[in-house]
């Protein structure tokens, strides 16, 4: 079984059709979801998905591009609103300059409110990083500093030096479809180094879906594509990439119930 440990099933692309992307997920072998928050506003949207469905969980948080919407949401609220029991995580949170929606010194004042919040919770932080991987990793080792935090680097597309120093402080790192495409070469490599225990699988679905549907609306089922291409990067069985991968996601993501047991009693 595979687990999406990153999509966005409350975007308008999904609402005509939620149960039916659900279910061909579950078909696929994909039989756990996370759907990740960009807006604290939105809480009770994830709240009422997740509760829809039995293999669904969420986060609560601030992507940095709604960073100057939302950048007075306090660590004591994200740790109340993540005391519901299907919400697994913090975030997404982090910098992003390529848009550079949000001011900058905002969106790293929200970065560590997140973080603070992930302490506290014991949940792990789902973190953005996109052109902006010096101060990521500066604001991440001062914040380990500080006291220490679960996270993992999702969407993974930045520099072999942010991948390094996010296993150096022991993140997680998560690879989208993007890891399939064609001139992702550099981005293969890096995914080659990152310790099978550390690696984690996604969609960011309705976004950037894996060969042979680039192009298309992503979905959750469509996880099985990026894995089949991890599985043959890290010389792998796409069985075991599956089995790895989901030990990963269940330990990082540690408020999830454990797999049911299918052996004897």
């Amino acid at each position: 079984m595979l687990i999406d440990s990153h999509c966005h099933l409350d975007f308008p692309d999904f609402a005509a059709e939620r149960d039916d992307i659900v279910a061909r997920a579950k078909a696929a072998g994909v039989g756990r979801l996370i759907t990740i928050s960009t807006h604290v506003a939105r809480f009770d949207t994830y709240r009422q998905i997740a509760e829809s469905y039995d293999n669904v969980w969420f986060t609560v948080g601030t992507h940095p591009h709604q960073a100057h919407d939302e950048p007075d949401v306090t660590a004591d609220r994200l740790v109340e609103l993540a005391r519901h029991p299907r919400c697994i995580g913090i975030g997404e949170a982090g910098l992003d300059y390529h848009y550079d929606r949000s001011p900058r010194d905002v969106a790293a004042r929200v970065f560590r409110t997140h973080i603070a919040a992930a302490r506290e919770t014991g949940l792990p932080l789902v973190i953005h990083a996109r052109d902006a991987d010096d101060d990521v990793a500066a604001i991440l080792r001062d914040e380990m500093g500080k006291g220490a935090f679960k996270a993992l680097l999702h969407c993974f597309t930045a520099s072999r030096m942010l991948a390094e120093t996010g296993l150096e402080l022991g993140l997680y790192v998560s690879f989208s479809g993007v890891v399939t495409f064609k001139n992702s070469e550099e981005l293969r490599a890096i995914a080659r180094d990152v310790p099978l225990d550390r690696l984690l699988v996604e969609t960011d679905a309705p976004f950037l879906a894996p060969m042979p549907y680039r192009g298309k609306r992503n979905e959750p089922a469509y996880v099985a594509s990026t894995a089949a291409v991890l599985a043959d990067v890290k010389g792998v069985s796409a069985d075991e990439l599956a089995h790895r991968t989901t030990a990963n996601v269940l330990r990082l993501f540690s408020k999830m119930p454990p797999l049911a047991s299918t052996g004897p009693a």
